[in-house]
């Protein structure tokens, strides 16, 4: 029996144009994708090894034609809309107290602010609210698909992995939480969306 749901952020929640980064940036010459050392860069930066400033620091070594805040400003520019409805589902779904609910994400001390203000500090702070606590990899260091951050997850809170579902966008890191014992959605974006998540418990 399901009593536990963990919920991943973007593209779940918030609506995500993951490829902007790569277009913007082939501007300043930059390529269509990643590099290992870019990968690396932004793993360490997701988990709060490095602050905001040296890694916009070292974007600029790798696209100097960019300033510091044309980096800031593609990095941010990935992260879209909110879709109220979402936020009135996940609401209704707190406010039923049938289940716990935890978000853990993959994301940057950039995102956050930027994405607030956005949002609005009301909305984004409804949104925070509605779970029993909010998981930010640069926050607890650990980052997905990395069985760690599962295990943090569920010892912190006395969960049971078969009693547990988890809904990512990204198959590795479902998979990932799968070897655990937890049920996992790996949410098909474009064709699915987490309003429906009643039809897959």
């Amino acid at each position: 029996m399901i009593k536990n749901i963990i919920f991943d952020f973007g593209d779940v929640f918030i609506n995500l144009d993951k490829e902007v980064i790569f277009r913007e940036l082939a501007k300043y010459g930059g390529s269509p994708e990643l590099s290992p050392v870019l990968v690396t860069l932004n793993e360490s930066y997701e988990v709060g090894e490095i602050n905001s400033a040296d890694f916009i620091e070292e974007l600029v070594k790798v696209y100097p034609k960019a300033s510091p805040s044309e980096i800031k400003h593609i990095w941010n520019s990935m992260l879209l809309d909110f879709p109220d409805y979402r936020l009135d589902f996940l609401e209704d779904l707190a406010s039923k107290n049938k289940y716990r609910l935890f978000l853990l994400s993959n994301t940057n001390a950039l995102h956050i602010p930027y994405f607030t203000k956005k949002i609005g500090e009301k909305k984004f702070n409804r949104f925070k609210n509605s779970f029993e606590k909010f998981y930010l990899s640069h926050e607890i260091r650990l980052r997905k698909p990395n069985r760690e951050i599962y295990e943090f997850v569920l010892s912190e809170n006395g969960l049971k992995a078969e009693e547990t579902y988890f809904i990512d966008d990204t198959k590795e890191n479902t998979d990932a939480a799968e070897k655990l014992g937890i049920t996992c959605w790996n949410l098909q974006v474009g064709t699915e969306d987490i309003v429906h998540l009643k039809d897959k418990l």
